[in-house]
C-alpha cells in the first residue's frame, strides 16, 4: 500500500487515485472470493419491487440489505449465515484513510456486470453521520457521478479506476452519488470482467 498521497478533491469528496498497487488488488480480491463462497451474492430489490442491476453481499457485524420493506442493516445474510469478518487486507486502508479509533461495522460488496449501475443516492441508513464512507474500487473503470445535498442542481463526474480509494466524510458524507455505467473490460484483475466496489461503514 501506498503512503497517503495528497488526494484529488471533488466537491469535498477525497479521491486518491491509484491507491492500491496491483499485488495489494489481487490479495483483497482473493479474501474478496472467500466472502462469497460463504455469502454468496445476491441480487436485492428495492422497495419499489424493482431488482437492483448490482449483485452484493457483505462482511462484519452488518450487511446492508435492501426488499419491498426498504432498507436497513441486518445480521445475516438471506441464507440465514452471518456475515465473516472483514478482511485485514480491507480494514488496513480504513486505519490508513478513515479513523482509526473507530473500526467500520460493515464492508458491503457490490459486484457491477457489463451493464450494471447505481443511480443517485445518499448513504444515510447509518445511526451517526460523522463517520466515513471508504469506498475501493476493483476492476473495471466506473463513471462516478457527484452531485449536491439535495436532488437536482449540477453534477461531476470523474472515471474511478482499479485501486482506486475514495473518502466520504464531512460536507460529502450526505452528498448525492452514483455509478452511471462502467467500462467493461477495461481491466484484467477480474477474469470475467466487471467491477466490485467495497465500502467500508460505521453502522451502530
Amino acid at each position: 500500500m501506498n503512503d497517503l498521497p495528497r488526494p484529488l478533491t471533488l466537491r469535498d469528496f477525497k479521491i486518491y487515485k491509484g491507491y492500491l498497487s496491483a499485488d495489494e488488488q489481487h490479495a483483497i480480491l482473493t479474501d474478496v472470493r472467500t466472502i462469497v463462497r460463504d455469502v454468496p451474492l445476491f441480487q436485492p430489490q428495492t422497495p419499489y419491487g424493482k431488482p437492483m442491476s448490482v449483485q452484493m453481499t457483505s462482511a462484519g457485524k452488518y450487511g446492508w440489505y435492501a426488499d419491498r420493506s426498504g432498507y436497513s442493516y441486518r445480521k445475516a445474510h438471506p441464507n440465514g449465515s452471518n456475515w465473516p469478518d472483514i478482511p485485514d487486507s480491507i480494514l488496513k486502508i480504513w486505519q490508513t484513510v478513515g479513523p482509526k479509533h473507530r473500526q467500520p461495522e460493515c464492508c458491503l460488496i457490490n459486484y457491477y456486470s457489463e451493464n450494471a449501475k447505481m443511480g443517485l443516492h445518499q448513504d444515510r441508513d447509518e445511526a451517526d453521520f460523522q463517520w466515513p464512507v471508504v469506498s475501493i474500487s476493483l476492476g473495471d473503470d466506473a463513471l462516478f457521478r457527484i452531485g449536491n445535498q439535495s436532488r437536482g442542481g449540477s453534477t461531476e463526474s470523474i472515471w474511478l479506476k482499479s485501486g482506486d480509494v475514495v473518502v466520504m466524510e464531512g460536507d460529502a458524507r450526505l452528498t448525492y452519488h452514483g455509478v452511471d455505467r462502467i467500462r467493461f473490460g477495461s481491466s484484467q484483475l477480474l477474469h470475467n470482467g466487471g467491477r466490485i466496489n467495497l465500502t467500508l461503514r460505521v453502522v451502530e
